[in-house]
């Protein structure tokens, strides 16, 4: 039986809520302190209510999300590949499930209410504190995750982490062999250098914070995790033919 916690995520009035003081609260970081460019969201046009999972690199623990949920109301609103004035927050689109980790969503206040806005919580592979490693997802952290793609919209971070060109996990991989999503790659950069690590505070104002969605993977869902993990990793420009081919002077430890 779900908690009233996990019932709460899955209340829209409660979401739209949630979305309407975080998105006013955000968008001035965004929008007015540093320039966000958005490019793709003409992919958008066909994308069916459910079963989409949108996979992203990853910079901070916070903006990265919130952007997405700025751009996916605008979206709603018919803009395209702007935020403009953010009227959208007054009828938000909320049909959106995000891929976080636990022990990062229950680390404060803060983090608690974000999770209102959609969160799936899941536990690490690997935890630092308690040195306990698993190979994959624990099961009911997929069902979740299976749960959410069966109605939403699912945004997931592949790499589990805001390194950059760390290797992906697995688990992504599977999932999408069991649900057989659209996948949308999603390339995003500026965010570490504008906030801090949280995406909470400022780092660098004045920051272009950029957001590419790409067109949908044609996936093979057949092949071996390892071949779509492969590909989904190239998709989101954090394979290894790519960390060769750029400048990694930026690259900084988790």
């Amino acid at each position: 039986m779900a908690s009233i916690s996990e019932r709460l995520r899955n209340f829209h009035p409660v979401r739209k809520i949630v979305y309407f003081f975080v998105g006013l609260f955000s968008y001035p970081g965004l929008a007015i302190v540093n320039k966000l460019k958005i490019s793709g969201t003409e992919h958008f046009e066909k994308l069916p209510k459910q079963k989409v999972l949108f996979v992203s690199n990853h910079q901070t623990y916070f903006a990265d999300v919130i952007t997405f949920l700025h751009i996916f109301c605008a979206v709603k609103w018919g803009k395209r590949n702007r935020l403009g004035v953010p009227y959208y927050l007054l009828n938000p689109f909320t049909r959106v499930n995000y891929v976080a980790a636990e022990a990062t969503m229950k680390g404060s206040l803060i983090s608690r209410l974000f999770l209102l806005a959609g969160g799936i919580t899941v536990k690490r592979t690997w935890n630092k504190e308690s040195k306990e490693v698993r190979k994959g997802l624990d099961p009911s952290d997929s069902r979740k995750i299976h749960r959410a793609l069966e109605n939403n919209w699912v945004i997931t971070f592949p790499q589990g982490t805001t390194k950059p060109f760390a290797p992906g996990r697995r688990g992504t991989a599977l999932l999408i062999k069991q649900v057989k999503p659209v996948v949308i790659p999603v390339v995003i950069n500026g965010f570490w250098r504008a906030f801090n690590k949280k995406g909470l505070k400022f780092k660098k104002k004045g920051t272009v914070l950029s957001v590419t969605f790409k067109a949908p993977l044609d996936i093979d869902f057949e092949a071996s995790t390892d071949i779509i993990l492969d590909q989904i990793m190239d998709a989101i420009e954090q394979s290894k033919d790519y960390m060769m081919k750029g400048k990694h002077h930026w690259i900084t430890k988790e």
